[in-house]
């Protein structure tokens, strides 16, 4: 090796990235504005103590508020005395008997088969590999979810042929299709039921025409962000405009609306769910969802089958068209309007998000920052998920505050509105 040092090498692409976000990180960090402690020895759903101030938590996505619900609470403590903390076995040997309610439930409310996954990244980690084979092509939405695209490189380094288009363009796709189909068995297209960042929706109508006019295509949606909120029974946003394709594979959540925790893998099939539930690798060797939160998915399912689930429903979607109407009242860049519970306001230079979180912080209100890699470097932006316990006053409020601050913060960093509307192309 000559005498030039290893520090002196030029990086490649992924240190760079990871240089980059550890920068962000710790940026965000010195400023008090993530990695946070919540003092609380209570939560109550509303505020949360930071640094020994309470401040309105806008930072939550349990966007139907029931983590207090009695019933879900009694859930739990009930799990707890009949079965201890934990059953710690791989479910490829033994599960408790409520793993078998629980997941009747909720194929009572998917109305197809389904799998119950510690996690929704565990569930695409099983899930993924089993279903696409070597001989099909998937088709990556930009913006789908980081967890998506984790699984999707397992099969990658199979061999099997994995590209990203840009988001939400059914158009591209289908280009993709045509130019894919007679090279592959399957095409999938794996995208977001409810994206995580802007809140905007999956363009389910145009994609099932796709399904219908290509035999070989498949679609594979993680919709953990529209589960419980929206849909008959909370069956998410894909199930509440479109009745499940035969070549349909949807992941649900259980760790925001639905106050519980795991991933509900919902198949079109029995022969697929049995598929992965034999061969997946985390369900052969991960742990399973513990008592205590399958007690808390049995008394949340039954919640979503009952009558009561659409008053917190509505009540959900009284505080999203509020905020719109709210929003558009102080002339803010709202991103990606949609009538989904997660707001995104841009504000373009990571520097200025920095300074308005802040700013924020210190008048009362927690929010979350989403910086890169969560998205562009450039299209740094508040995101703001609403949930029922938020009240009226609150929303106003932030807003407000918002609309106040914000031509400070881009004075300090020396940018626009204008600069944010060229950022995000408004």
């Amino acid at each position: 090796m000559s005498s030039t040092t290893t520090s002196a090498i030029s990086k490649t692409r992924h240190e760079q990235i990871l240089d980059t976000i550890d920068e962000v990180t710790n940026i965000s960090a010195s400023l008090g504005i993530a990695q946070l402690k919540v003092e609380n020895e209570e939560i109550n759903g509303r505020t949360i103590s930071i640094k020994g101030r309470e401040v309105v938590n806008f930072g939550s996505c349990s966007y139907l508020g029931l983590e207090k619900n009695p019933e879900i609470v009694e859930g739990v403590v009930d799990a707890v005395r009949k079965y201890g903390s934990q059953f710690s076995s791989s479910r490829a040997y033994a599960s408790v008997t409520l793993y078998t309610e629980a997941e009747s439930l909720l194929e009572e409310i998917f109305e197809r088969p389904i799998l119950l996954a510690p996690t929704v990244t565990l569930g695409h980690l099983s899930n993924i590999p089993v279903l696409v084979g070597d001989r099909d092509a998937v088709i990556l939405d930009l913006q789908v979810h980081a967890c998506v695209q984790t699984a999707a490189q397992l099969v990658k380094a199979r061999g099997v042929h994995v590209e990203l288009i840009r988001h939400n363009r059914v158009d591209i796709l289908e280009e993709r299709i045509n130019e894919l189909k007679d090279k592959y068995e399957k095409i999938w297209y794996m995208a977001d039921g409810v994206y995580s960042m802007y809140g905007d929706f999956l363009p389910i109508n145009e994609l099932y025409r796709l399904l219908d006019s290509y035999p070989q295509f498949n679609l594979y949606v993680d919709d953990a962000h529209g589960t419980g909120w929206i849909g008959n029974n909370g069956v998410g946003y894909v199930l509440s405009q479109k009745p499940f394709h035969e070549r349909l594979f949807l992941v649900a959540g259980l760790a925001k609306s639905f106050a519980a925790c795991g991933g509900v893998l919902v198949f079109p099939n029995e022969r697929a769910k049995n598929k992965v539930r034999n061969c997946g690798g985390t369900f052969i060797f991960s742990g399973p969802i513990q008592p205590p939160m399958l007690g808390a998915i049995v008394a949340s399912a039954k919640l979503h089958l009952s009558n009561n689930i659409k008053f917190y429903q509505n009540e959900l979607q009284k505080r999203v068209d509020y905020f719109v109407e709210t929003c558009k009242s102080f002339n803010l860049p709202l991103i990606g309007e949609s009538n989904s519970p997660i707001f995104f306001i841009g504000v373009g230079k990571p520097g200025v998000g920095y300074n308005m979180v802040t700013r924020i912080m210190n008048k009362g209100f927690y929010i979350n920052l989403s910086v890169f890699p969560s998205v562009p470097y450039k299209n740094t932006g508040l995101r703001i998920p609403l949930t029922v316990n938020h009240t009226f006053e609150d929303i106003y409020d932030l807003l407000s505050i918002i609309a106040e601050q914000l031509p400070f913060a881009l004075k300090d960093n020396d940018s626009s509105i204008e600069e944010i509307k060229k950022a995000f192309k408004i």
